[in-house]
């Protein structure tokens, strides 16, 4: 599948995800390689009025879709593939007014169960607010309920 395929497979999964455009989520890249996320800056995410720091359960959601939809970059196919196990260290408070990347990549696929990890950043990828390692089940293609929302990603239609 070409990075151009993998890309508008990750917006449209992206955009079918409620949390998600709340939050006000984009794909900032996407390939074969692995997929970033860019979360933006809102006064609304803020965690601590004092700091000005966004909430690490708004990290934490950013890097668990990253880690989910970093799946597309390698399947075939979409499937649905829930969150098995997520585990984030974080390394330091991200910076006020500043937008957070996410970027992941599924390092292992098996047949039941997918491997991905990645980090959290700002201004520099070198400089991580946090690491996230994270596993994915495989539920298979054709799951009672996926086939709407498969078609809809794989073929470019908008979910409502």
């Amino acid at each position: 599948m070409s990075d151009n395929a993998i890309l508008q497979r990750a917006q449209r999964f992206l955009s079918a995800l409620r949390h998600c455009q709340l939050l006000g989520l984009s794909v900032h890249q996407a390939s074969a390689a692995g997929l970033t996320l860019r979360l933006p800056y809102s006064e609304r995410l803020v965690g601590d009025p004092a700091s000005r720091v966004i909430h690490g359960g708004a990290i934490t959601s950013l890097m668990d879709t990253t880690c989910g939809i970093s799946t597309v970059c390698v399947l075939p196919a979409f499937e649905i593939c829930p969150t098995l196990d997520l585990r984030i260290d974080y390394m330091h408070p991200a910076e006020p007014d500043k937008d957070i990347f996410g970027f992941a990549e599924c390092y292992r696929v098996t047949p039941n169960v997918i491997f991905a990890r990645g980090y959290a950043y700002q201004d520099d990828p070198q400089e991580p607010i946090a690491h996230v390692v994270s596993t994915f089940m495989r539920m298979g293609k054709d799951i009672q309920g996926n086939t709407r929302l498969r078609g809809d990603i794989d073929a470019g239609a908008s979910p409502t």
